[in-house]
């Protein structure tokens, strides 16, 4: 998965404003729209919500994955020195977390775990160990089929990143934007298989010979970066390669992943999260961003930057949230990750978690 080009053009001039911004937006009486429950996190992406009231919270830039109590918003570092973690799940007993592939431009930076790999710890957070090395499938099977390596050796584009991850009744399920699948890895013995390939997007930016990443690609790479699971079904939202409306979200069979349904017409989304009555809720992290290569218009606020989107038997309303990324459906609540995003303007600690209620949708 590419880097978050697009986000880049803010630039360093978008720091006349900061993450100073009020914690929900005011709707008169009782509970907010949006819910500020913690704060001061560093690049929060993959979220995972525990059985006994509380989150955890994988923090990109920090690498770290940080529990949250979500009553009192109190944080506490669970694993530590970890490199770019971006999904974070639990299974049984144990924790576990992916890890970013880095950029296909130079070599990884220096780290006690393989980039691209999915580790697996004891709920303390002590025992981490490899689970499964995800590029390792990717460089062997290679389930999208394109052609990973130029003349010289080097990989035209990321191998594998890992981005989110999540726990079903039919395994780990992990979206890996950089290898354009969902893989599905057995949490005990660590057996990588694929689960989903979604196509390439076709739209008519997708078309044009700019968008084609890889030799004899013909469309945008999907990129997938969020997976749920609601009942019998698991739902996937693509990135499309930031281009506009080239995202979808996936309905599948849990079982099999055959495809039964999907919802077009979307820009980057980077998670989705559904209810038992069957809402999705999707993130758009770069919703607002300045297009163009150059700095941000004077003036420019990086808090306007992103949003939700649901849909609703076909109905489709948004909500006002920064940068958000990780999306978690739970008793009742929606819980997301916001200011995701903000270390790439050089914003540190802006990161939040926020509880979403479905006032905030219009």
């Amino acid at each position: 998965m590419r880097k978050l080009r697009a986000f880049a053009i803010l630039g360093m001039s978008a720091l006349t404003v900061i993450a100073a911004q009020p914690a929900y937006a005011s709707a008169g009486h009782g509970r907010p729209p949006v819910r500020t429950i913690t704060e001061g996190l560093d690049g929060p992406y993959g979220l995972q919500i525990t059985r006994h009231g509380h989150a955890l919270v994988a923090e990109g830039d920090s690498g770290e994955i940080t529990d949250v109590d979500l009553r009192t918003g109190a944080q506490r570092t669970v694993i530590a020195d970890l490199q770019a973690p971006s999904g974070v799940a639990t299974h049984g007993d144990k924790i576990y977390v992916t890890l970013g592939g880095g950029s296909p431009d130079g070599p990884p930076p220096p780290s006690k775990y393989p980039p691209a790999s999915l580790l697996v710890a004891k709920k303390n957070g002590t025992g981490v160990r490899v689970l499964a090395d995800l590029q390792a499938y990717e460089l062997k099977h290679n389930p999208d089929g394109q052609v990973q390596f130029d003349k010289n050796g080097n990989p035209y584009d990321a191998l594998s990143n890992p981005f989110s991850l999540t726990d079903t009744p039919w395994g780990l399920l992990v979206a890996d934007g950089g290898a354009n699948d969902v893989l599905r890895v057995d949490p005990h013995s660590g057996r990588v298989s694929t689960y989903f390939v979604p196509p390439t997007a076709k739209t008519p930016a997708c078309l044009k010979p700019e968008a084609q990443a890889n030799p004899g690609t013909i469309g945008c790479d999907p990129v997938p970066t969020g997976v749920a699971v609601q009942g019998r079904y698991v739902y996937v939202s693509t990135l499309g390669a930031e281009s506009p409306g080239a995202s979808v979200v996936w309905k599948l069979d849990g079982r099999t992943g055959r495809v039964l349904h999907k919802w077009t017409g979307f820009t980057a989304l980077t998670g989705v999260a559904v209810s038992p009555r069957g809402t999705i809720y999707a993130s758009e992290v770069l919703f607002g961003a300045p297009e163009g290569d150059g700095p941000p218009p004077p003036g420019f606020d990086p808090a306007t930057v992103g949003r939700l989107t649901r849909i609703d038997h076909g109905h489709v309303t948004h909500a006002a949230v920064t940068m958000p990324t990780g999306l978690r459906y739970v008793d009742g609540h929606l819980y997301a990750t916001s200011w995701s995003i903000a270390g790439l303007l050089g914003i540190p600690h802006a990161g939040k978690l926020v509880d979403v209620s479905d006032r905030a949708f219009h």
